[in-house]
């Protein structure tokens, strides 16, 4: 094992070395938020499909196929699904608004009273997406080096959050392109062809195992269903999503980068159901699916191959976990914190925006490396995680985009009720049910569209000022201060 810790050590210092790099060039608020909306197509479709794809995506998604067979792709698929169907339809806008969070965008399409109660479910949102991403490096250090399990998130989390930390958006930037030319490598390149081939090609695993591994639908209409509903819609509306959206350079930037972004997505769906059908072949009773990826990567996979693949499953790992913390400290600092201190701060106070959300990134990722040491079921963190943000900001998001009769008192019912339904159906009928996201999401609909017809219109004024920034005619909010613009030319 010697070569392969070789390679995840050089990969780990890697990472470290880019964080320090990015500290020099983020220097202003929007560099060092969004990487001063300057991306080009290609590190945005590589940093795109880098934090989409994370250690569920990936480990989760080989033992899915493992479990049920191709139609385990199911649940990778529907995330490209909702990336597609955000680059296409809106990111051309959102991109054009030129805010920073969530609840910025719905301030200014409601009027200023819809950002706190959005920005805390937005917030706990992002910190259990973050808390399951570091969860799994237990997972791969255990697989690695039999580490302890505290030990092995304190390590990988550590790592993540010194370089995002250091260079915030840049930093993580540099990284995700890294981790997205290693997942391509070490995943579809190696671990893809090497699996089926020692599973005896396509025809073997026919023979050896059931029809319906081959059934398209085989996973159920119902768990589709779902994943769509739970997926495909919150690609459409998480932090963690829209602040890379945000580092476009430009609207068909987002557009067809995202679109490259989705189709990549779809294929690594299917490549990780087709590795886990073989890992099926290979080892027919593994005592858990989700140890199908590191069992086949330990048996099968020659020196050095092998540290790449897992490296692989590193990278898949760090780029959700660094996304959804910077995603998480900046909710915390521009939507929630920046509003307490908008009170008890005398106005006209200067203070360093680069400073402040860079002590937001190393105080979430404190919070966020104690609550994955402290919390063992990531499944259950996830699903709580997508039913509040589908069940609470759904509706309110993409109505304020869709319906100009939308108003902010629907939008703080919608978010209330669904938010609120969504709980109490968890705790009815089990925090893994199917139910809690379906009627949550319906009652966040129907309160959105009473309370929004039963209220008066949205000011012309806010709704005229909307559609400036929609249309990007309209100067963004940021710093007067980021003047450092920005002679440097867009990357690439």
């Amino acid at each position: 094992m010697a070569v392969d810790y070789l390679v995840i050590v050089v990969y780990l210092a890697g990472m470290l070395a880019m964080g320090w790099w990015g500290m020099r060039r983020a220097k202003s608020k929007s560099e060092f938020l969004v990487a001063g909306r300057r991306l080009g197509p290609a590190m945005y479709s590589g940093t795109m499909a880098a934090i989409v794809l994370g250690g569920a995506s990936t480990i989760g998604g080989v033992g899915l196929g493992y479990q049920y067979g191709l139609s385990g792709a199911w649940m990778v698929f529907t995330i490209g699904l909702g990336l597609l169907a955000l680059s296409v339809f809106f990111s051309a806008r959102i991109a054009r608004l030129k805010v920073y969070t969530v609840s910025e965008m719905l301030d200014l399409r409601y009027g200023g009273r819809a950002g706190v109660i959005s920005g805390l479910v937005m917030w706990a949102y992002t910190l259990m997406l973050a808390v399951t991403s570091t969860i799994a490096y237990a997972t791969i250090f255990d697989v690695l080096f039999d580490m302890n399990r505290t030990l092995a998130i304190v390590l990988g989390g550590s790592i993540v959050v010194a370089y995002s930390t250091l260079g915030g958006m840049w930093s993580i930037t540099l990284t995700d392109m890294v981790q997205f030319v290693v997942k391509t490598i070490g995943v579809l390149l190696l671990l893809l062809p090497i699996a089926v081939v020692k599973a005896g090609g396509f025809a073997e695993m026919k023979a050896q195992l059931p029809t319906e591994y081959f059934d398209p639908l085989g996973i159920g209409g119902e768990t589709i269903f779902t994943y769509v509903l739970i997926y495909t819609f919150g690609m459409l509306i998480g932090q963690d999503i829209w602040q890379r959206v945000f580092t476009a350079r430009s609207d068909r930037t987002a557009r067809w980068g995202g679109t490259v972004a989705g189709t990549y997505c779809l294929a690594y769906a299917v490549a990780g159901a087709v590795i886990g059908t073989a890992a099926k072949v290979l080892y027919p009773k593994l005592a858990s699916p989700d140890d199908a990826f590191a069992t086949i990567v330990k048996d099968e996979l020659p020196v050095g191959v092998r540290g790449l693949v897992l490296a692989a499953a590193l990278a898949a790992v760090m780029s959700t976990s660094s996304g959804a913390l910077i995603a998480c400290a900046t909710v915390a600092n521009n939507d929630i914190w920046s509003r307490l201190r908008g009170i008890v701060r005398p106005e006209g106070e200067q203070h360093d925006e680069v400073k402040g959300n860079r002590a937001f990134i190393l105080l979430m990722g404190l919070a966020v490396i104690a609550t994955a040491i402290a919390l063992n079921d990531v499944v259950q963190a996830l699903t709580v995680a997508y039913n509040l943000l589908v069940g609470g900001l759904l509706v309110p998001i993409l109505g304020g985009l869709l319906w100009k009769r939308g108003t902010a008192q629907g939008a703080l019912a919608s978010v209330a009720v669904g938010g609120l339904a969504v709980i109490g159906l968890m705790a009815t009928y089990g925090i893994l049910a199917n139910e809690p996201v379906y009627y949550g999401l319906l009652a966040s609909l129907a309160a959105y569209v009473a309370v929004s017809l039963a209220t008066r219109p949205t000011d012309a004024a806010v709704l005229a000022a909307w559609r400036e920034r929609l249309a990007g005619r309209a100067p963004a909010h940021d710093n007067a201060s980021e003047t450092v613009s920005e002679q440097v030319p867009a990357a690439q």
